[in-house]
């Protein structure tokens, strides 16, 4: 699932017309890396929560934005266990 997410939210970055070419693991989704503004940050989480049923809070953007993208896969793939009744690994 891991890659599956990884790919999920490159494409959709891409579509939000962000340059995904050098992006790696340890690109911060924030202003340290992609530079997201909050309204993409907030755009990102909901198509990851229609496609994967992960939930996010409005609170939630903040720290998302601080994150790297291994840190966010890592962060949905948690959400998507608690979903399930099984716990993050």
């Amino acid at each position: 699932m891991d890659e599956e997410i990884r790919q999920f939210v490159l494409t959709s970055l891409k579509e939000m017309n962000y340059d995904v070419s050098d992006v790696t693991g340890d690109t911060d989704l924030g202003s340290a890396g992609l530079d997201l503004e909050s309204l993409a940050v907030a755009e990102l989480a909901v198509l990851v929560e229609d496609r994967f049923g992960a939930k996010f809070t409005d609170e939630d953007a903040e720290h998302l934005a601080l994150m790297t993208l291994d840190e966010f896969t890592a962060e949905v793939i948690g959400r998507v266990a608690v979903l399930a009744g099984g716990s993050p690994e």
